[in-house]
């Protein structure tokens, strides 16, 4: 999915690759667009990872118009039912390198087959052994120009199925009266034709004859030479085709999935590049049963310190967070009852992890990821969503180095980051306003302020048989609580 938008914007990307991942896109991508071909999918990749600002209003239209229609959601599903059918993404073919020239050698291909004929006839009529020798050698080479070909002309085939799927798909929305197919109407003849140019007959309806018109005729290798031809000197039209076949596709996908979607809301924007946002009731798209919650954060131009028992959801609420800022900014939509948002990228490290086979340890990939998001902080603005950082190390360093990068990144973008230690809330306040995820009269809510009540003993608790276990982590608590609860005046000042 990712290669046609590598081919149009380059490497940038609105969302790096652990981004990502952490955000659980993979998963949501596929839950978004079932039943979507392969030019559907990309485009919807494409809008999510489009590194510069996509105008979402002329699309959001279309989208929506489908929401309301359901005839129009069928009709235009019909029309791009056989997009499904390609077996191949032609995106590097249209948009990749040029295709390599012809060589000069092909256009002798169409006398191969006729020579040898006539040297066969020749041979068996005057029964001269040379022209046995010339229907022989001609012969090999047709055998050695079909081994060396046949691959890669089957191969060429698969693209020209696929890019004439995409050619009928032009002409058949093209034909409809709906506005989401306006834009294919201009040159749906000119597309019809060209489809009609580079489609061959299949011979195999009678038994033998695709085989012979292939070893004996070049007729694959012909084809190939040719239709290589045709598709370089109808580059532009081909690419534009793609981009209003796949973005019609995409707006039909984006369109079923709100029908079957309970909770969602068109985002409204924020001017310039403020990093504010709000969500009124938002929920993650992949879990069955969420729990709505509502967040404010940048109002007063400080991220957020979020703080919450274990269990209670904060990283949910982060990847919460990110998927819809991503929807918002790429389809301009979110899962929640209202939504205001930024259109900022967003970058996330959720799920730094030991890797075994390359030798790098928790804490290591930690301070990697605070790199990369140090250099992505150096772009421009953006949003960080940052879970339980640096685990992998001592209290204290990890303290002093979560404080050190959280600080340096929220100079030039919006933080939000999760934590078991609730000493940052104190470091970090002219930065980070202090959030706590806690669940009231049975429901969870965000609320100001910093977590007062922890969970983790009595949680261990629930594995202790006797009580021993919470009894000495209980005097031990009793005995550090003091240092670890008693947060310094003057920590704030400590960063500046």
């Amino acid at each position: 999915m990712a290669k046609y938008q590598r081919l149009v914007h380059g490497e940038a990307d609105a969302l790096d690759v652990q981004t990502w991942d952490d955000l659980m896109l993979p998963q949501y991508s596929a839950c978004l667009a079932p039943q979507t071909s392969i030019f559907g999918q990309q485009e919807l990749y494409r809008r999510l990872q489009a590194p510069c600002a996509i105008d979402t209003s002329a699309r959001t239209q279309h989208v929506r118009a489908l929401v309301a229609d359901d005839a129009a959601r069928e009709r235009v599903q019909a029309a791009c039912e056989g997009l499904r059918r390609a077996e191949s993404e032609v995106s590097e073919t249209l948009f990749g390198p040029p295709l390599a020239p012809t060589p000069r050698w092909a256009r002798w291909l169409g006398a191969l087959p006729l020579g040898f004929m006539v040297a066969v006839v020749l041979a068996l009529v005057t029964g001269a052994l040379p022209w046995w020798g010339v229907a022989a050698a001609l012969w090999l080479l047709l055998m050695a120009i079909q081994m060396r070909l046949q691959y890669v002309a089957a191969n060429w085939q698969l693209q020209l199925d696929a890019i004439g799927h995409m050619l009928r798909t032009h002409a058949l929305l093209a034909g409809l009266g709906d506005a989401v197919a306006a834009p294919l109407r201009p040159d749906a003849v000119a597309a019809a034709r060209l489809n009609r140019r580079l489609w061959q007959l299949s011979l195999s309806f009678v038994p033998g004859l695709q085989e012979y018109g292939d070893w004996v005729l070049l007729r694959n290798i012909r084809h190939y030479f040719a239709s290589r031809a045709v598709v370089t000197a109808h580059l532009p039209l081909l690419r534009s085709s793609f981009v209003r076949v796949a973005t019609v596709e995409a707006d039909l996908a984006l369109a079923r999935h709100l029908v079957r979607t309970p909770r969602y809301c068109w985002a409204a924007g924020v001017a310039g590049n403020t990093a504010r946002f709000a969500f009124e009731q938002a929920v993650h798209p992949l879990i069955e049963v969420p729990a709505p919650l509502s967040l404010r954060v940048g109002d007063d131009g400080r991220g957020a310190f979020i703080s919450g028992q274990n269990g209670i959801g904060k990283s949910t609420l982060l990847r919460t967070v990110g998927l819809n800022l991503a929807t918002a900014r790429g389809f301009g939509f979110c899962y929640a009852d209202a939504a205001v948002t930024p259109d900022l990228p967003v970058y996330a490290s959720m799920q730094n992890e030991d890797t075994l086979e390359g030798g790098e340890s928790l804490y290591m990939a930690e301070v990697r990821r605070a790199g990369e998001l140090l250099a992505l902080a150096r772009r421009g603005p953006a949003i960080f969503l940052i879970d339980e950082i640096f685990r992998g190390t001592n209290q204290l360093e990890s303290v002093s180095g979560s404080a050190a990068v959280l600080d340096t990144l929220a100079e030039s973008g919006c933080v939000l980051v999760s934590s078991h230690n609730l000493i940052l809330a104190p470091l970090l306040a002219r930065r980070l306003a202090p959030l706590c995820v806690a669940r009231v009269d049975g429901r969870l809510q965000v609320e100001p302020g910093v977590l007062k009540e922890t969970n983790g003993i009595s949680l261990l608790a629930t594995v202790d048989v006797d009580g021993v276990l919470a009894a000495k982590a209980g005097r031990v608590h009793d005995q550090l609580a003091a240092y670890y609860l008693a947060y310094p005046q003057a920590c704030e000042s400590v960063l500046e």
